[in-house]
């Protein structure tokens, strides 16, 4: 057991204040936050307002693509849910969320 004594002097001759002081770790941990915020928070939530916009602004005609990858023509609207026609007299009932992309008019006649 006698190897164990210069190591535990070695541990607490070792203790003690970082170079920068305590100072130097608000600086970095302040950097940390923001370094966070711009890669992170501002993005994510800049996608979020966005997909809020576009599922508030459906409307009966819109041609959209699910989060399935189901592209079809918006044929009716309601409070949590749209109906999507992907082929002729084939319509789907999703929820407005799985909307992840508007189309431009005409693209699915294009397909």
């Amino acid at each position: 057991m006698n190897f164990l004594i210069p190591m535990a002097y070695a541990d607490t001759a070792a203790a003690g204040t970082p170079p920068g002081g305590e100072f130097m770790q608000f600086i970095l941990l302040g950097g940390f936050l923001v370094v966070f915020y711009l890669m992170v928070w501002r993005p994510q939530s800049k996608r979020a307002k966005e997909h809020r916009n576009l599922v508030g602004g459906l409307q009966k005609g819109d041609e959209v693509v699910t989060s399935g990858g189901i592209a079809g023509k918006v044929t009716k609207v309601a409070d949590e849910f749209v109906m999507v026609e992907v082929s002729d007299k084939v319509e789907l009932r999703f929820q407005k969320h799985a909307i992840v992309a508007a189309l431009p008019k005409g693209t699915l006649k294009a397909i």
